[in-house]
């Protein structure tokens, strides 16, 4: 016998099912706010009741025989998915994050694969999608159609205007103090995310690449060359460093160094997508734009006008557009990084540099490494097992089976790795200090969470993201050569000031000695104190 019912009938029963199967996670952050409690009951069962007609609302505008149920079956599969991600890692689905799934590589998403997942597509989103696939609707005429469409939309309407009247002292609160709340909204958040991105990506405005620092050039005054290398982390939250006073010691190999070590940096976004092009942007945090960004030159193209050799060296997904003028090697395969295991490791890019710089008869030299660094969720992949110092350690990207202590201490083996891979890397720059005045600048993407407030992974909209998703780990180190022009003392009673990723720009023309019009020396680290 084949199930029949209406297609209002199947828009209330998918709405219905949308609102309590896939919303865990929004309840949970409403009843943070508002706890259950006889006062707030009633307002908490009337957000399901908008919610639920707000969905019927949207669905009843698709009320045809040709898109209803593609419509409904592609909500309930992605709703599906997002329920995963939201109840696991506790995400936000905004445009960021959008940007930055669609510029994940294919090995870093097979890091969120899990059975759990398909577990939660096939039961929330692959069952009722057979259903609604399977169940018969009755022929309707167009005025039909026409006819229960408008019906439905104005009952849904009403329902929404009369609850929010009934509710107003309630509603008027949870809509002006606490906005984030409609984050976690599961699909209509996402849709709208979608719409928002697509918008931006399709904006015919600023197509053409802008030039900057066109006045670029070497400072007639320096003496010597130079040589830097900026290596940009992945997901190394600051309070995770033993420099920076973490009771586990992570930073064994850089504590013996004369490292100058920054504890109060902050990124400029949660993302990879957002803070790489950022930190090497003119425009700063709270201007910063991504289509602006991907459409105007950033500090590299201006160092390359200077003269300044650029070479890109990268072990991550990409350098999100930066070295797209710049000499650009990807080090995430065998055939260029000879350092592969189970993945191929950061201490890879290092191999060969040394011929690239020699190849340079004159001038300066610019080298950054993108990491591989601290990418979640499948930590204990991110280092060789000679690091695993701290046991005992989660082995799966399904981190809610793991203990915390087994979370963190996957984490900080992968920062016990970094800490060598910079320390190789400072040795390759000692090598070359008779000839360069050289310097190493580290500074990561962004930070992490590891479990706080039932809070994983990064990314979260950067206003309400926690400090351990902001508060990224940043180091110098220089030379003897370049010690003889800068104040390193100086410098080191400003290691506890607030810096953030807005300083790198500046940091770098400063070094660099280049001249332009667009270098800031209030903002040049070197210069600050």
């Amino acid at each position: 016998m084949t199930l029949q019912i209406s297609r209002i009938k199947l828009i209330l029963l998918t709405s219905l099912f949308i609102v309590f199967a896939d919303n865990y996670r929004f309840f949970s952050q409403v009843k943070i706010i508002y706890p259950l409690s006889p006062s707030n009951t009633p307002f908490l069962l009337s957000i399901a009741v908008v919610f639920f007609s707000f969905l019927a609302l949207f669905f009843s505008l698709f009320n045809s025989i040709l898109t209803l149920k593609p419509i409904l079956i592609f909500s309930v599969l992605v709703a599906a998915f997002i329920s995963y991600f939201a109840n696991t890692y506790c995400v936000i689905i905004d445009d960021t994050m959008i940007q930055n799934v669609l510029e994940t590589n294919a090995s870093e998403s097979l890091d969120l694969i899990s059975s759990k997942l398909f577990l939660y597509v096939f039961l929330l989103g692959g069952l009722p999608a057979l259903l609604i696939y399977k169940v018969k609707t009755p022929v309707q005429t167009s005025r039909q159609t026409l006819a229960s469409t408008l019906v439905t939309i104005s009952i849904t309407v009403l329902i929404i205007i009369v609850t929010l009247l009934c509710f107003s002292k309630f509603y008027t609160s949870f809509f002006r103090e606490h906005k984030p709340l409609r984050y976690y909204t599961n699909p209509t958040y996402a849709f709208y995310s979608v719409g928002k991105y697509i918008g931006h990506k399709f904006d015919n405005h600023e197509t053409e690449l802008k030039a900057i620092g066109l006045d670029a050039k070497k400072d007639a005054d320096a003496h010597g060359r130079r040589l830097a290398i900026v290596v940009v982390g992945e997901a190394a939250r600051a309070d995770r460093f033993s420099l920076n006073g973490y009771k586990k010691e992570t930073n064994p190999l850089l504590k013996k160094e004369d490292i100058i070590n920054f504890s109060n940096m902050y990124s400029c976004g949660t993302t990879t997508a957002i803070s790489v092009p950022c930190m090497f942007s003119y425009l700063e945090r709270k201007n910063y734009n991504d289509k602006k960004a991907k459409t105007t030159e950033n500090v590299l193209d201006v160092l390359n006008r200077g003269g300044v050799k650029i070479l890109w060296r990268d072990n991550n997904s990409s350098s999100k557009g930066v070295a797209d003028r710049v000499s650009y090697e990807n080090y995430r395969t065998p055939e260029t990084n000879t350092i592969c295991d189970s993945e191929c490791r950061d201490v890879g890019m290092l191999n060969g540099l040394q011929d690239f710089i020699n190849q340079q008869d004159e001038g300066d030299i610019l080298i950054v490494l993108h990491q591989r660094g601290n990418h979640g969720p499948a930590y204990a992949k991110r280092y060789p097992q000679a690091f695993e110092k701290f046991t005992p350690v989660c082995k799966t990207n399904q981190l809610e089976e793991c203990q915390q202590e087994e979370i963190g201490n996957a984490y900080d083996n992968a920062i016990l790795y970094t800490d060598y891979f910079l320390q190789q890397t400072l040795e390759l720059l000692k090598q070359n200090d008779g000839t360069f005045q050289s310097a190493l600048f580290y500074m990561s993407d962004h930070g992490e969470s590891l479990g706080e407030n039932g809070l994983y992974l990064h990314g979260m909209p950067y206003f309400i993201a926690p400090d351990a998703q902001k508060h990224a780990g940043a180091l110098m180190w220089f030379g003897a050569s370049a010690r003889q022009e800068i104040d390193t003392e100086n410098l080191q009673q400003t290691t506890n000031d607030h810096f953030s990723h807005d300083n790198l720009f500046h940091t770098l023309l400063g070094f660099m000695r280049i001249k332009t019009s667009l270098y800031n020396e209030e903002k040049d680290i070197l210069k600050y104190f």
